[in-house]
């Protein structure tokens, strides 16, 4: 049988703590979905309210991979062509939020934060 050492049942028992508090911070997130299609993000402007987490949901349409990356939001995120992938923001202060896709300078966005 195998004996689980001191340490490894403190690393268990920290991340079941952490678990319903994750998923409740998950449900108070805004959501906001963005498509990517034809090398931009659509659409290009979006909104959230102060002090909530965001959670992006980037749907790629397009055939090749893209990177929702932004400097001032401190995100990365290569989403594979024909996919989507959810970014994970910090609550945020009001102000304006640039983000661009990595792979193509021409495409940018920005989240609006009132």
């Amino acid at each position: 049988m195998y004996a689980l050492t001191m340490t490894r049942k403190l690393a268990l028992a920290a991340i079941c703590a952490t678990l319903p508090l994750s998923a409740a911070l998950a449900q108070q997130a805004t959501e906001i979905q963005i498509g990517y299609s034809g090398g931009q993000f659509q659409p290009a402007e979006v909104r959230a309210p102060k002090d909530k987490p965001v959670v992006f949901r980037v749907k790629n349409l397009d055939a090749k991979a893209m990177e929702f990356e932004s400097t001032s939001l401190r995100v990365e995120k290569v989403v594979a062509a024909k996919s989507q992938g959810l970014v994970n923001v910090r609550a945020l202060k009001p102000g304006r939020y640039e983000f661009y896709d990595d792979f193509n300078d021409k495409a940018r966005g920005v989240l609006i934060v009132e």
